[in-house]
């Protein structure tokens, strides 16, 4: 048998299995439309209807009773007491947030599901087309906005009383430098004044430039590099914080 031949007779058997599937498929078709009409059970009726907008009213007790139930058992592991100087800052400013998300989160959770149980599907009605109501869409903008607007404000007002502070003169200045799994520190030397620095430079010397010293600037060079940190006693020290890769959390006993 030819190559000609295996072929002819590939393209006439992938054709008459073609046919018959679209013959198979024809006569379901006819079969079906034979059939008399069954009313479709995959669309909600108002018996059906009624009983979603029960479960988002009983959903909607349901989680606010977990969300209070969890207040009451574990609110104390929320935020525990700080133990640092300004801790007490950083709490204030959550849990504002917190009571201001808390608060319109209760509501609007509360209008969806109530409005899901109130005004559920019933047969024959059709929603109101309501397609804007300007006054609204000025309300539900100005206002969160506005909101959003103090809570920036307040943070920016907790983040300037943190990091602006009077710098002591004989303070000791050491830099705290994040890599991944790893801390490494560095002292400014006699003359206080930490050197410029910079991840391009960490290659210097043979990959000996642990923190990427820039040794063009001179204040960089009675720099000390250490894996282990040590502070005097009865001292002010004042943190640098910098990262080659990821920051880690930084715990100051």
């Amino acid at each position: 048998m030819t190559d000609q031949t295996l072929l002819s007779t590939g393209l006439l058997t992938l054709i008459i299995l073609i046919l018959a599937a679209i013959s198979i498929w024809q006569v379901a078709k006819i079969f079906q439309m034979s059939q008399p009409r069954i009313e479709s059970t995959e669309i909600a009726g108002d018996k059906d209807n009624r009983f979603n907008g029960k479960l988002m009213l009983a959903f909607l007790f349901f989680i606010y009773i977990l969300t209070f139930y969890s207040f009451w058992s574990w609110g104390d592991v929320l935020l525990p007491e700080s133990s640092s100087e300004h801790g007490y800052i950083y709490d204030n400013l959550m849990w504002v947030s917190f009571a201001v998300i808390f608060f319109v989160q209760t509501i609007t959770q509360a209008l969806l599901h109530y409005f899901a149980y109130k005004y559920h599907g019933r047969e024959g009605q059709k929603a109101l087309f309501y397609p804007d109501n300007m006054k609204l869409e000025i309300a539900w903008t100005i206002i969160p906005a506005i909101v959003l607007a103090v809570i920036i404000l307040y943070g920016l007002y907790t983040w300037s009383k943190i990091m602006m502070f009077e710098e002591n003169d004989d303070a000791l200045v050491v830099e705290l430098y994040a890599q991944q799994f790893n801390w490494k520190a560095r002292y400014a030397g006699d003359d206080g004044v930490l050197g410029d620095a910079n991840v391009r430079f960490l290659q210097d010397f043979d990959g000996r430039n642990l923190v990427g010293i820039d040794y063009t600037d001179p204040n960089g060079y009675d720099d000390v590099v250490v894996q282990e940190l040590h502070l005097p006693v009865n001292r002010d020290v004042i943190f640098k914080m910098r990262s080659q890769d990821v920051l880690h959390s930084a715990y100051m006993p």
